[in-house]
């Protein structure tokens, strides 16, 4: 009878947990865009974001999630992270948000000497629900680093690398002193594999060399990596690009 009371116990708990989870689960539609800007005109992109574009896209219900610049000194971008309610009303927030007068004031004043964006490039993503349910919050120190990585996997092979991710790959990231962050993976067209989009968090670039040197040769990794390959290989490009937060980034 006791072991009984204990395994029902232990069932309703696991039902509670996982019922809040799924409440509490993140499934906000997100878009990241990153912006090329014309030489010398990036300090006046920042300025609007930061004096007119957050708060309009606030005042449409546009979540202002992360905007960052890459480490690299010589690249002229901005990316930047929102998040919609849900992908049937994103059309319909942006539409709002460009139409809006007091955006077009803006962005004709930021422009009067010239168009501040030369390229525009944009990826559609939603959350990972067994690999993450929500962003994780800063709790190091304020100087970290963000590192995006992309991978893109080879046929019929996603399924396998997010396996891998939940059953090994965060907590080794973890054991070896990188913070997961976010999962997602992009809304593609249909019939197009979505990628994995991740972002992991460092104390400076040098520790995440460091790191990433120590994860690569962990018995644990190796280990995982095999076994998971054992029928095929399952990534075929990564890709990986360094960020530090602006001053007005949410996610710091």
């Amino acid at each position: 009878m006791t072991r009984m009371i204990g395994m029902i116990a232990t069932l309703l708990f696991l039902h509670i947990h996982v019922n809040s989870t799924a409440q509490n689960a993140d499934n906000r539609y997100f878009e990241m865009r990153t912006y090329t800007c014309h030489p010398d005109k990036r300090p006046d992109l920042i300025k609007r974001f930061q004096d007119h574009t957050l708060r309009l896209l606030k005042k449409h219900d546009i979540d202002n999630v992360a905007y960052f610049l890459p480490t690299k000194e010589d690249a002229y971008s901005l990316t930047f992270i929102l998040g919609y309610p849900t992908q049937e009303m994103r059309d319909k927030l942006w539409n709002e948000f460009g139409a809006d007068p007091k955006w077009k004031k803006a962005a004709a004043k930021s422009e009067a000497n010239g168009k501040l964006v030369a390229k525009v490039d944009q990826t559609f993503l939603k959350m990972v629900p067994e690999l993450t349910t929500a962003i994780s919050p800063n709790t190091v120190a304020l100087n970290q680093v963000f590192e995006l990585r992309t991978y893109t996997c080879l046929p019929n092979r996603l399924p396998a690398l997010k396996a891998r991710f939940r059953d090994h790959t965060r907590a080794l990231f973890e054991k070896h002193g990188m913070k997961n962050v976010v999962y997602w993976e992009s809304v593609e067209k249909e019939g197009t594999q979505p990628k994995l989009i991740y972002l992991l968090s460092h104390s400076s670039e040098a520790a995440a060399k460091a790191s990433f040197d120590a994860f690569r040769i962990d018995p644990e990794w190796i280990k995982a990596r095999d076994n998971s390959e054992a029928d095929a290989k399952i990534v075929e490009k990564v890709e990986s690009v360094f960020l530090k937060p602006l001053p007005f980034s949410p996610l710091k």
